[in-house]
């Protein structure tokens, strides 16, 4: 805004002064006003992420499955061996029973899963675990059938020596696969595994050597 002072001292003599209005200001208060608001969203959102942190460190802090096999037994075995002509013929169910902890104070949501006899590290019969939830804090039970598939064994020679012998190792093998899912936000991939080694002696029928073994990972 323009002002026109004329001066005493002549005529005609006029000063031009410039003032500037009061409400000019404006754009440097909403300036300050938007910074303090992006200011305060930043520090909410930062609060924010870190209480979720902590949470996920402590509170919420995932923890591995347990596997633990309860019991194996001996359901059904037959085994004998022609020696003319050389023929072999084996039949073996094991009953295992398994139980799975969830140490977490949120559930574990786990895939279709499975168990697997082993002879000598080979695969020779198995049984699926269908996909289900263990609660926080849960411990699920399972019973499992698992029998020998007796045509995956007669390509071995060694399952002759063994069945002559009277002590038939196998290994029993169960996994379980899932995940737990945090806050609704983060999903933390688990498994729990367990091994077992077992010596039958197939004329008493009964499992006469067993030792296991777990592993829990992330």
């Amino acid at each position: 805004m323009h002002v026109k002072r004329k001066h005493g001292n002549g005529e005609g003599d006029e000063e031009t002064v410039t003032a500037t209005p009061a409400g000019d200001d404006r754009p440097s208060r909403n300036s300050k006003r938007r910074r303090c608001i992006c200011l305060s969203v930043t520090l909410s959102v930062l609060a924010v992420a870190l209480i979720i942190l902590i949470l996920a460190l402590t509170v919420f802090k995932s923890k591995k499955p347990i596997t633990t096999v309860n019991s194996v037994a001996i359901k059904d075995v037959n085994a004998t061996v022609n020696l003319l002509p050389l023929k072999i013929s084996i039949n073996i169910s094991l009953d295992i029973m398994i139980s799975v902890k969830n140490p977490n104070r949120i559930g574990i949501t786990y895939r279709n899963s499975f168990a697997v006899i082993r002879y000598k590290r080979r695969d020779v019969g198995n049984i699926p675990i269908p996909a289900g939830k263990i609660g926080s804090g849960e411990t699920k039970r399972m019973n499992l059938t698992v029998t020998v598939f007796a045509d995956r064994l007669l390509s071995d020679i060694d399952v002759y020596g063994d069945v002559i012998s009277g002590n038939f190792p196998l290994s029993t093998y169960t996994r379980i696969s899932g995940k737990i899912r945090i806050l609704n936000m983060f999903n933390i991939h688990v498994s729990s595994t367990s091994t077992c080694n077992l010596k039958i002696d197939i004329l008493n029928r009964k499992i006469v050597d067993q030792s296991c073994h777990y592993k829990n990972k992330f």
